[in-house]
C-alpha cells in the first residue's frame, strides 16, 4: 500500500531541504558554530601578474603605457660602395641582422656599375636601415646602437605621435655599440624615460623589450631576466650584457629594455642565434654601462677609459692546475706591456688578478669592463695572487687609446682609402688572438674591416699583417694612422698572410 502525505507534510520537508541547501551555499561554519565568518579569497595570481605588481605597477599594460612615449624609430640612409644590389631577405634593411649576416645577406642580387644585372656586381647605392631609440631627456637626446646610425648620411626619427624629426649623432662609441643623437627643429614637449638601476636586477626578474620589429610599429615583449655579465661573446669590445628571453627581432635593436617600474635598464643591441632569427637568447647593454657612455659622449664627444696594459685571458681550472694557483676563477696575466701602468704597479705575467678597487674579479672580461670604467689618471687597488700568496698592488690608471681595449692593444683606424681598417701594435695578446707567429717580426695586424670598406672589396680581413703603407714600412699603429692619413685616393699595401706576402691596392 503506497504512503500517504498530506499538503502539510510536503511544505515541512520542501523547507527543510531549502535550508540545507542554503547552508550548503555559505562561505565558514555555521552560525551555531559561533565562529567568525571566514573572508573569500580571490583566486591565484599567475606567477607575472605577481612579479608586475611587486614594483608598484597596477599591471603590464600601466608600464607599457608609460615606456612608449619615450620609444623611437630610426630610419637611416646611407650611400655604399660596391654593395650587393637589394636582396630578397625582408632583414636586410635592419643593421641588427646585418651584424650577424654580414653584408651578404641571402637571395642578394644586383646591377654591375655598367648597368648589367649581375650576381653580387658592386656598384654603389643608397641604403635604407630601420632601428629603435629611446628619448633619455626632454631636450631631445635619444639613446641608441652605435650600428643602428653607423656611417649615416641622414637619420629621421618618428616619434610616438607620428611626428618625424632630422637627428645629428653627438657621439659614438662602437667599442660598446652606444649612439647618443640629438633631434632636431621643434621638438616641442618629449617623454623622457626614467633611468634604472640595472646592478638591482636580480635574476628571474620580469622585464619587457620595446621598439619597432621588422617596421610594424611600436611593439612590446616580456620576458625575464635569464642571465647578468654575459662577455667574451664576441660582438663587442666591451661586454657585460643582460641576457634575457624577451623576444627581440629586426628593428629592436637601440630600443629599450625596462623593468616593471618602466624605467630603463638596458639598451637592446644583439641575439645569439643559429637562424638569424629569435630563439629566446637576447642581449642588452646595461644601464650602469650606457648611462656614463652616454654622458661622457655629451661632455666630451669621446669616451675616457682606462687603460692598464696588460694582456689577459680567464683562469680555466686546468691553468690554475699547471700554474700551482688555488683560485676557482679570475683574470691571468699573459703579457705586461712595457713602460705601461701595469709594468710601473709591478703587476707581471703569470698573476692572477682576483680583486680590483674592492670588487672581485671573477673572468678577463669582468677585469676589463672595470679597468675601462675607472677613471683615468686615478689609483687603483689590485689584488694579485702570485706564486701561491696575495699581493695587493697600486697603479694609476692611463687614457687608454682611442681605439684600443681595456686589456691593453695600442690600436688605430684608417683614413681616405683605408677607411674602415682598424689594426693593432703586433704585441703578445695581438699575436695570440690572431695566431701570428714570431717570425713576423714587424708590422700591425687588421683587427676589424667593415664590410661595406674598399678594404673588404680588395680582400684585406682581419688577422692579416700590414708590413708596409705607400712603400714605407708600418712599424706602429700610430705610424699606421698617419700613413692612412696621407693617402688621399690611393693605397699601396704590402700584407702578409700564412707566410705569404702579396701587394694590395685600396682605391677612395
Amino acid at each position: 500500500m503506497r504512503p500517504k502525505f498530506s499538503f502539510a507534510a510536503a511544505l515541512v520537508i520542501l523547507t527543510f531541504l531549502l535550508a540545507a541547501a542554503s547552508s550548503c551555499t555559505r562561505s565558514g561554519p555555521p552560525e551555531a558554530a559561533a565562529s567568525p565568518a571566514t573572508p573569500a579569497r580571490s583566486l591565484p595570481q599567475p606567477a607575472l601578474a605577481l612579479a608586475a605588481a611587486r614594483g608598484g605597477a597596477a599591471s603590464i599594460a600601466d608600464v607599457t603605457e608609460r615606456v612608449m612615449p619615450a620609444v623611437v624609430n630610426i630610419s637611416t640612409t646611407r650611400v655604399v660602395h660596391g654593395r650587393q644590389g637589394p636582396g630578397l631577405s625582408p632583414f636586410e634593411s635592419d643593421p641588427f641582422f646585418r651584424q650577424f649576416f654580414g653584408d651578404r645577406m641571402p637571395g642578394g642580387h644586383g646591377r654591375g656599375r655598367d648597368g648589367d644585372e649581375g650576381e653580387g656586381m658592386p656598384r654603389d647605392r643608397r641604403e635604407q636601415s630601420l632601428g629603435s631609440g629611446v628619448i633619455v631627456s626632454p631636450q631631445g637626446i635619444v639613446l641608441t646602437n652605435n650600428h643602428v646610425v653607423d656611417h649615416a648620411d641622414d637619420i629621421r626619427v618618428t616619434l610616438s605621435d607620428q611626428r618625424e624629426l632630422h637627428a645629428k649623432v653627438l657621439g659614438s662609441d662602437p667599442k660598446s655599440d652606444v649612439a647618443v643623437l640629438k633631434l632636431e627643429g621643434k621638438v616641442g614637449e618629449l617623454t623622457a624615460l626614467p633611468w634604472g638601476d640595472s646592478n638591482r636586477l636580480r635574476l628571474g626578474d620580469v622585464v619587457l623589450a620595446v621598439g619597432d620589429p621588422f617596421g610594424v610599429g611600436e611593439t612590446v615583449t616580456m620576458g625575464i631576466v635569464s642571465a647578468k655579465g654575459r662577455a667574451n661573446m664576441g660582438i663587442l669590445d666591451y661586454e657585460d650584457f643582460i641576457q634575457t628571453d624577451a623576444a627581440i627581432n629586426p628593428g629592436n635593436s637601440g630600443g629599450p629594455l625596462v623593468d616593471m617600474e618602466g624605467k630603463l635598464v638596458g639598451i637592446t643591441t644583439a641575439i645569439l642565434s643559429q637562424s638569424g632569427g629569435y630563439q629566446g637568447v637576447g642581449f642588452a647593454i646595461p644601464s650602469s654601462m650606457a648611462r656614463p657612455i652616454m654622458e661622457s659622449l655629451i661632455r666630451t664627444g669621446k669616451v675616457q677609459r682606462g687603460f692598464l696594459g696588460v694582456a689577459i685571458q680567464d683562469l680555466t681550472p686546468d691553468l690554475a692546475r699547471s700554474l700551482g694557483v688555488d683560485a676557482p676563477r679570475g683574470a691571468l696575466v699573459s703579457d705586461v706591456t712595457a713602460d705601461s701602468p701595469a709594468s710601473r704597479a709591478g703587476l707581471a705575467r703569470g698573476d692572477v688578478v682576483v680583486g680590483f678597487n674592492g670588487q672581485q674579479v671573477d673572468s678577463a672580461g669582468r677585469f676589463r669592463n672595470l679597468v675601462a670604467s675607472a677613471a683615468v689618471g686615478g689609483t687603483v687597488k689590485i689584488d694579485v695572487l702570485r706564486n701561491g700568496r696575495k699581493v695587493a698592488l697600486s697603479a694609476v690608471l692611463g687614457e687608454a687609446p682611442r681605439t684600443a681595449a681595456a686589456g691593453g692593444d695600442r690600436s688605430s683606424e684608417g683614413e681616405g682609402p683605408l677607411a674602415g681598417v682598424a689594426v693593432a701594435d703586433l704585441d703578445a695578446s695581438a699575436r695570440q688572438r690572431f695566431d701570428v707567429g714570431r717570425d713576423v717580426r714587424q708590422g700591425v695586424v687588421v683587427t676589424e674591416v667593415a664590410p661595406d670598406s674598399r678594404a673588404a672589396e680588395a680582400g684585406l680581413r682581419p688577422g692579416d699583417v700590414i708590413l708596409e703603407v705607400n712603400r714605407e714600412r708600418v712599424a706602429s699603429a700610430g705610424r699606421f694612422g698617419e700613413l692612412s692619413r696621407g693617402s688621399a685616393e690611393r693605397a699601396l699595401l704590402l700584407v702578409q698572410r700564412g707566410g705569404v706576402t702579396t701587394y694590395m691596392v685600396l682605391h677612395k
